[in-house]
């Protein structure tokens, strides 16, 4: 037996107490805090599954359009979507569809920012790259356990647990586009009277586009990933499909979900990518 120092319970104890703790005491108010976010997954679940399914294959075809100015493009992405519904599962896809957009967004909303300030102040990035490091290669289930303990089962824990895994590639290529602009583009801007503020929102940021938009893509992409395990804590959708496969050895069920979650993931991966390349060819 290795001699050890601290016994694993004597380590583990501590911090399921901590837990506990929050959940005895801050319950109600954790609730009351996610409420709105609650809310927002709700409408955004009614609104895509409540809209005409050939107004979200517009939809679509009007973004992947925005993104890359290709007919022929926009027309096979929207196609992509359609092929969801003909093979039966439209309305999980739009279930996976709305937790996803919604944790995305807020993971941009999040994550920008921080990438911008960890670029901006050297201390500051110095103390996140760890937990970035933590937070990239910490296995997703582990994700699952406090959030469930904090917020229950459900929508919220899934959205938590989401955004947790799939926000560190927003916040390290922000940060890298924003350290990667040339200094002699930032001299130039200060000869001709640039502030910090214009600096940062007319050139840096301009010119680091297209890095950001490549987080975006990886964080649309890792979202996209937790679908399967987020069905595992009760959220509906194409994971939860794959999980009925699993759990009643239906292989086809499974496969047919699968391949929806790949679909889903060709569309955002391919549409992304097309934002970027744009932003990339005016810089």
């Amino acid at each position: 037996m290795f001699p050890e120092l601290i016994a694993a319970r004597t380590l583990q104890r501590p911090i399921d107490e901590f837990v506990g703790g929050i959940v005895t005491q801050y319950s109600d108010l954790l609730r009351a805090m996610t409420q709105p976010l609650l809310d927002t997954l709700i409408w955004m679940d009614h609104l895509l599954r409540g809209s005409p399914w050939w107004a979200v294959v517009l939809a679509v075809i009007m973004l992947a359009w925005l993104a890359s100015r290709k007919l022929g493009f926009s027309l096979i992405m929207g196609g992509m979507l359609y092929l969801i519904g003909a093979i039966g599962l439209w309305d999980a896809s739009m279930q996976t569809l709305s937790l996803m957009i919604v944790a995305v967004v807020i993971s941009v909303a999040i994550g920008i920012p921080i990438g911008v300030a960890m670029a901006s102040f050297r201390w500051l990035r110095t103390a996140m790259l760890p937990v970035l490091d933590v937070m990239q290669t910490m296995p997703s289930f582990v994700y699952l356990i406090p959030v469930v303990m904090l917020f229950n089962l459900g929508k919220i824990a899934a959205l938590f647990a989401t955004i947790i895994y799939a926000i560190p590639p927003v916040i390290r290529l922000t940060d890298l586009g924003i350290r990667l602009v040339d200094q002699e583009v930032l001299e130039a801007s200060r000869a001709f009277g640039a502030n910090r503020a214009r600096q940062l929102f007319g050139v840096q940021l301009p010119l680091a586009l297209p890095n950001i938009m490549a987080g975006v893509n990886q964080t649309t992409m890792m979202a996209l990933a937790m679908v399967v395990i987020a069905s595992m804590i009760g959220v509906r959708g194409l994971g939860y499909e794959v999980l009925q496969g699993i759990n009643r050895l239906q292989v086809g069920r499974g496969l047919l979900a699968g391949l929806g979650i790949v679909i889903l993931a060709i569309i955002f991966d391919r549409i992304t990518q097309q934002f970027g390349l744009r932003k990339q060819s005016r810089t």
